[in-house]
């Protein structure tokens, strides 16, 4: 466990007991007359998402509501809430800016792309729930998980385990309900011919893909892996391609790009995506609370095989280095690991050379997906701002690189390589 289950006035105060808060839309204000205007929306992406996901909100909160109300309240008001209050807007972020650097200007496909955006905000919901769930993570964002939210507020009325049963299942709805708003969402968006057979393909794979990298993880988590390639692949299928490829394929789609532009952005993508999970792995080591939301060393004391934890491993094997292995070793898969027990897993990281090849991989990376982009016809202010953003993903810099290396040809990446 990451953490301990909080405490009943916690949760209370993520989650009040008493009447439901008025329609979350109200948080964002209404949708403007030009709210699906292009160039209305460049200013703000962040917030015209919001919006939109404020008013989905409001309609499902509605039907909950009349439904029965304690499900709403327990359940629905909870999804609701998390997807409104918290994130980065990462995903619908490169929806928006893969389809205007693609071309898109029109209030159609401004409107389908903001409604896409708003969906996979919604799968990102799902996805966490349910991670939270499989970890046994209490916090996220600073805040009670789902589950332990729900556990705290009937400890009281339900003793002897039943509460954190309880919690335990309302994530799983919780998310399976989130999933079921985002195809919801989906399938009532007009997508501009000929993209709209696209969009829904991309849409199915990405769902599978996303449940296939999770299976991944928890399934190296259980068998303690320390394969390279099997916490790359993970990686590339949780994070790299729904967290990233997948949003700028969805993008270009919605804009209706050629084939070529479609195959560099989901290049780009993909490179951009494996760095920001190896840069996520490296946070749940280096960072603190404040930036993760999430005490340190989550990963570690689940036995998650995260790829930088895999290279010092192996590369401490290679050099016969027993007391770094014993220290990896020890450290990983422990759920009562202190805090102090952390500095001596993060100096193996450090002497076995680890951290510093993933932060070169993570640059490398970086030089591919850049030089993809580059590589194809975009719209100059949309693909400026896709850029900034991969390079945003990737946790470096995000002052566009002067023309040279990055223009050539790209550094060459496969999803299987272990340096």
């Amino acid at each position: 466990m990451r953490a301990s289950h909080p405490t009943d006035r916690r949760a209370d105060a993520a989650h009040p007991t008493g009447p439901p808060p008025a329609a979350p839309a109200d948080r964002h204000g209404p949708c403007p007359a030009d709210g699906f205007r292009p160039a209305a929306v460049d200013r703000d992406v962040s917030a015209a998402v919001g919006r939109v996901l404020g008013q989905v909100m409001a309609e499902h909160l509605d039907r909950a509501r009349a439904l029965d109300p304690l499900f709403a309240h327990d359940v629905a008001d909870r999804v609701a809430r998390f997807t409104l209050d918290g994130g980065k807007r990462l995903r619908s972020r490169l929806v928006w800016w893969a389809m205007r650097a693609c071309g898109g200007r029109d209030d159609v496909a401004a409107r389908a792309a903001l409604r896409t955006g708003a969906a996979l905000e919604l799968i990102q919901t799902c996805a966490l729930a349910h991670d939270d769930l499989m970890d046994g993570a209490a916090t996220r964002r600073g805040r009670p998980a789902l589950h332990a939210s729900v556990a705290a507020q009937y400890r009281r009325t339900a003793p002897d385990g039943r509460a954190e049963r309880l919690g335990e299942a309302a994530a799983v709805l919780a998310g399976d309900l989130a999933l079921a708003w985002a195809d919801d969402l989906i399938a009532d968006t007009v997508v501009p011919e000929p993209g709209s057979r696209r969009v829904r393909e991309l849409w199915r794979d990405m769902r599978t893909e996303m449940v296939a990298g999770q299976y991944l993880d928890v399934q190296g988590q259980a068998t303690r892996s320390h394969a390279v390639p099997q916490a790359v692949r993970a990686a590339t299928l949780k994070s790299a391609l729904y967290s990233v490829e997948r949003p700028m394929a969805l993008g270009a789609a919605l804009a209706g790009a050629d084939p070529a532009t479609t195959a560099a952005l989901c290049a780009a993508g993909r490179c951009a995506g494996l760095a920001f999970q190896l840069r996520d792995d490296i946070d749940d080591l280096f960072a603190d609370l404040d930036r993760t939301g999430k005490p340190p060393g989550g990963d570690l004391r689940n036995g998650k095989p995260t790829y930088v934890f895999t290279v010092a491993r192996a590369w401490a094997d290679a050099a016969g280095d027993l007391n770094a292995l014993a220290v990896l070793d020890e450290a990983h898969g422990r759920a009562d690991l202190p805090e102090s027990a952390l500095d001596p897993v993060r100096r193996v990281l450090v002497t076995t050379g680890a951290l510093r090849a993933v932060e070169d991989r993570i640059g490398r990376l970086a030089r591919c997906a850049v030089g993809q982009l580059r590589s194809a016809r975009l719209e100059p202010t949309g693909g400026a701002e896709l850029e900034r953003l991969l390079l945003r993903v990737a946790g470096l810099p995000t002052s566009r690189p002067a023309a040279g290396p990055l223009s050539a040809a790209p550094v060459a990446e496969t999803e299987e390589s272990g340096r």
